[in-house]
């Protein structure tokens, strides 16, 4: 509630009485009348503001205007990321498991970063609406669940047993919020990977850094461009080939029909010696 303080009127009210009652009663057309009756009212002004005390009223605050960014879903996005961390917060209280606290502890954490990285970033709104619609509702279903089942006192298969298959699946959901903040850097991630590639070609390039890789690569194309070994050109006439192998065969021939007194000559001649 608000308060707000009013001045009383009655002080105003009881030194303009004053000057009525002195203008009916005595002579007001000199000035010393007039610094008379000023007085008077003056002094009736205090004693009546001392003797009426303030108006105190008290009226209730005006709620606090909605938070607002022009896109409708994103304010969506917000309010209910909003009640969320304030439910994890109150079931966080409520839940005495140290084990299951600390976890509620990180997935408050988690949220509130992804729920802060949308909004610094509202183009991936679109990467959590299945976080929002189904993850983090389900997440706060079963944390209600499991805070109720511990407050009854009863060790029944049906209540240990959720509670147990609650425990064992925070970690994994855990491990699934750690993951949906990771993704929302994938495109940063794959700008700043490509910046350093150029980045490191370039300065390797301008010889800037001691790049064993890029230094290799360079004196393999300078040793490329090296003039080649004197090879025949295509255009050249091949050498003469040996003589041709009939020859060979005519001598042959000739020598082994020395022995015989007689050679036979291609065509059929035959020479007796």
């Amino acid at each position: 509630m608000k308060k707000i303080v009013h001045k009383s009127a009655v002080p105003l009210y009881a030194a303009a009485a004053v000057w009525v009652l002195y203008a009916l009663l005595f002579p007001l057309h000199r000035v010393i009348h007039f610094a008379i009756v000023a007085v008077a009212s003056v002094v009736v002004y205090l004693i009546a503001n001392a003797l009426c005390a303030d108006i105190v009223e008290e009226v209730p605050e005006a709620p606090p205007q909605p938070e607002t960014t022009g896109n409708e879903e994103l304010d969506k996005m917000i309010a209910d990321g909003k009640l969320a961390i304030a439910e994890m917060q109150r079931l966080n209280e409520s839940i005495k498991d140290a084990s299951i606290s600390a976890k509620i502890d990180r997935l408050e954490e988690i949220s509130g970063k992804i729920f802060a990285q949308v909004k610094a970033e509202p183009k991936k709104l679109p990467q959590i609406r299945k976080f929002m619609n189904y993850y983090l509702p389900t997440t706060l279903k079963l944390l209600n669940a499991y805070d109720r089942m511990s407050t009854q006192g009863v060790a029944g298969e049906n209540i240990s047993g959720t509670m147990k298959r609650v425990e064992d699946m925070m970690d994994t959901i855990v491990q699934a919020f750690e993951k949906q903040l990771d993704s929302l850097f994938g495109a940063e991630a794959l700008d700043i990977s490509t910046d350093i590639t150029v980045l490191d070609n370039m300065m390797a390039r301008e010889g800037l850094v001691d790049d064993v890789i890029h230094r290799t690569q360079s004196e393999t194309a300078s040793g490329s461009a090296a003039p080649a070994a004197e090879t025949v050109s295509a255009d050249e006439p091949a050498p003469a080939a040996e003589e041709p192998a009939v020859q060979e065969e005519v001598v042959d021939e000739v020598i082994d029909g020395l022995a015989d007194d007689a050679v036979e000559l291609p065509g059929g001649i035959r020479l007796e010696l």
